[in-house]
């Protein structure tokens, strides 16, 4: 019993952390329709950030690395905004994307010598706490409520505030409110701004779970492309779901069916795909 609660809490702080790749990913696609694909390897700066700066577990080094993860993110995703504007064409912006991610990777890879680095937790968060008699670490604790109160603030921001209604009306109607006097665009940029600053972050955050190893950004930007997919571009809540499913499959089922997790992902993947499709379906007819 409390073997399967130590990987169903893994699989939670896997899962929340994905969501807030997957949430700036989709925000991207649903407000500022640019599909851009270098989360994963933004996500990988994150976490060779808190390599370079904290890898010893300091305080110091890993606020460093959040407040610099925070700035390059943001830059980087506002940079990409702009310059993915030229190419209306999602499939060009695609392409576009993926290259730069290779570069980007390639250079990190350079950085940390393209092998497992691993990241210490800071001082307070490094020991663990008994659950039902297995010790489990405190900072993968620390990790769920941090990413959870994300969660829930990334949640009213855009869905219980004025802010927020502006980001889903441009996502709904973007010529509808240029007709009320107000710049679709600089909201596109916002949200470019913030979806980079997300990624980093939570490469940073997630640096002692999933340190900068070959592959990471790969993974990260798969795993949150399919919870995406299977959650929609334009949903909080939807978005939340399929991550929190995706993390429990990448741990319970990596334990219990090691050969069975990819055709399970695959399966959420088609049934998103399914359940959306039957959505629109019924949309169509009630219209």
């Amino acid at each position: 019993m409390a073997g399967h609660v130590v990987v169903a809490l893994d699989g939670i702080a896997i899962g929340l952390l994905l969501y807030s790749v997957a949430t700036g990913l989709s925000l991207a696609l649903g407000v500022a329709e640019i599909f851009q694909l270098t989360h994963g390897a933004l996500y990988l700066g994150g976490a060779c950030l808190a390599w370079w700066f904290a890898a010893e577990g300091t305080w110091a080094g890993f606020i460093a690395a959040l407040l610099i993860g925070l700035a390059t993110g943001a830059t980087a995703g506002g940079g990409l905004g702009v310059l993915l504007r030229r190419l209306p064409d999602h499939l060009d912006q695609a392409m576009a994307t993926i290259g730069v991610g290779l570069i980007v990777v390639d250079l990190l890879t350079t950085g940390y010598g393209a092998q497992p680095r691993s990241v210490a937790a800071p001082p307070g968060l490094d020991g663990s706490i008994a659950i039902l008699g297995r010790a489990y670490p405190a900072y993968r604790l620390a990790v769920i409520a941090v990413a959870a109160l994300l969660a829930v603030a990334l949640y009213l921001a855009v869905e219980r505030s004025r802010p927020g209604v502006l980001i889903r009306a441009v996502a709904a109607d973007p010529h509808y409110v240029t007709t009320l006097g107000l710049s679709p665009a600089g909201v596109q940029r916002t949200v470019m701004v913030a979806s980079g600053a997300l990624a980093v972050t939570a490469g940073v955050l997630g640096a002692p779970i999933l340190g900068p190893s070959p592959g990471l950004d790969s993974t990260v930007l798969t795993l949150s492309l399919i919870i995406v997919v299977a959650g929609g571009s334009q949903s909080m809540r939807g978005t939340l779901l399929p991550a929190l499913l995706v993390g429990q499959l990448q741990t319970t089922a990596a334990v219990a069916w090691p050969t069975s997790a990819p055709f399970l992902l695959a399966g959420l993947l088609l049934a998103g795909l399914a359940w959306r499709a039957q959505r629109q379906r019924l949309g169509a007819r009630v219209t």
